[in-house]
């Protein structure tokens, strides 16, 4: 399956304002309003389009501490790498768990409250996960970009992976 460039213009715009009405999406890519549904629904069925989300203000909401936790694994047999991504997915304070090459094994994207909460999350949450051997904290300042729209040549076909 190929998507051309309409389809490209739909996944951007989504991307920028998921809760735009398809009479408006079609407008902005220039096809009637039946054929848009149509095309939107072909990229959810496909794969391309996952699900839609509320992007929330974290700050507004008394979140204003990140940390970025790099760790890496006392070992890194199949059970060992296993029961530690079991244990990451229950802490709902860890909003992403990306693996990584180099120094650290993964690296763990922390929201909460403040420093003292974030210190209680250390101790009683990740403290206690035996699989960690090393890890080290950085504390997010600010956060300068934080784009949501994937990096595509937005002007050319694309052919999907399978």
């Amino acid at each position: 399956m190929k998507l051309d460039i309409i389809d490209l213009k739909i996944l951007k715009a989504l991307q920028k304002n998921s809760k735009i009405t398809n009479i408006e999406l079609s407008k902005v890519i220039g096809l009637s309003a039946a054929p848009t549904l149509g095309r939107v629904q072909k990229l959810e069925k496909s794969g391309v389009i996952l699900s839609y989300h509320a992007v929330v203000n974290n700050a507004k909401l008394g979140l204003g501490f990140t940390a970025l936790v790099h760790l890496s694994l006392v070992r890194q047999k199949t059970t060992t790498v296993s029961n530690f991504l079991k244990k990451i997915q229950a802490i709902e304070d860890v909003k992403e768990c990306l693996q990584l090459t180099g120094k650290f094994d993964y690296q763990l994207r922390i929201i909460t409250k403040d420093i003292p909460s974030f210190e209680k999350i250390l101790e009683e949450k990740l403290g206690v996960i035996e699989e960690i051997g090393q890890l080290e904290t950085s504390v997010v300042i600010a956060v300068k970009k934080n784009s949501r729209i994937v990096p595509l040549d937005y002007k050319k076909e694309i052919a999907l992976k399978r």
